[in-house]
């Protein structure tokens, strides 16, 4: 047995593919978008013998590659029978979603060149039946959004105990420019020091390394900090019991440049270390 595990990930084109592609890579696999299905052995021989630390691949393939169709079983049965985990992740989505999703995208269907995109969807759809059967896990994206289709892939590949069931995303933003409309719990940081008015610190945001000195050495930061742990050791269990799948945590300053943006990931960390998915995003740290 192969110690490297590889998911496929295909499906109907604008189903959501990239953003899975993006959700593995968040969670520690080595991603490659449209790899052509004939070079997949070699690529695995090679990884497995000069890169033996990586554990995990995930890889785009799908109609783009014309000669996809023609060889990807003959190629899966032979590396699943030299030892390596195989597994492949279909996406799927209504044909009235994607006909929305790519009006709202403008981008060319690959199959309706001289056609319809309705009818596109409907050959691609007829073509990746016999894939879809043999798919080892099918998602459909009809009803999701990127961030919840991102949590759906992320809790399937995550082994149940390696990380925590709740996916957490914190976000730093700047109160100029509105709440984060997503936001389930918001905590305003604009008590804490500011270094905008510190002159040597203003033009740098909060993964510098001087502002986030600045902004957690003093007593306010270290007894906020100490509140909003405990407080969310208490919560998410809860939202967990609750079949709370997702919680977003939302942090402001005025800017969404300084202060923020070290609180945000001053929490990221410390729910990576409570083995949570945590994702962190800083919303405007780079708006003046």
């Amino acid at each position: 047995m192969q110690n490297l595990r590889v998911v496929i990930i295909t499906g109907l084109s604008g189903s959501g593919k990239t953003t899975a592609l993006r959700a593995l890579e968040d969670i520690g696999f080595f991603c490659i978008d449209n790899l052509p299905v004939v070079l997949l052995p070699k690529f695995l021989d090679i990884t497995t013998k000069s890169s033996p630390e990586i554990k995990r691949v995930a890889m785009v393939m799908d109609l783009r590659e014309r000669s996809f169709l023609k060889k990807y079983e003959d190629i899966f049965s032979r590396l699943k029978e030299k030892g390596y985990r195989i597994e492949i992740l279909f996406l799927d989505s209504s044909d009235e979603s994607l006909l929305r999703r790519f009006s709202v995208t403008r981008r060319a269907h690959p199959l309706s060149e001289k056609g319809s995109v309705m009818e596109g969807i409907r050959q691609e759809r007829e073509k990746l039946s016999a894939l879809k059967e043999m798919a080892d896990q099918v998602i459909d994206s009809t009803s999701t959004n990127v961030h919840q289709l991102k949590d759906i892939v992320q809790r399937y590949f995550l082994p149940a105990s390696e990380h925590q069931k709740v996916i957490i995303n914190v976000i730093s933003f700047g109160y100029r420019y509105g709440l984060p409309a997503d936001a389930d719990l918001v905590f305003d940081v604009r008590f804490l020091p500011n270094p905008y008015f510190v002159e040597d610190l203003k033009e740098f945001n909060g993964q510098n390394e001087d502002v986030r000195d600045y902004v957690l050495k003093n007593e306010k930061s270290e007894i906020f900090l100490e509140k909003v742990f405990d407080l969310m050791t208490y919560l998410i269990p809860l939202y967990d019991r609750e079949g709370k799948v997702r919680l977003n945590v939302a942090l402001g300053c005025t800017g969404g440049k300084h202060r923020s943006v070290v609180m945000a990931d001053q929490l990221g960390a410390h729910f990576a270390e409570m083995k949570y998915i945590a994702n962190v995003t800083h919303r405007d740290i780079n708006k003046s």
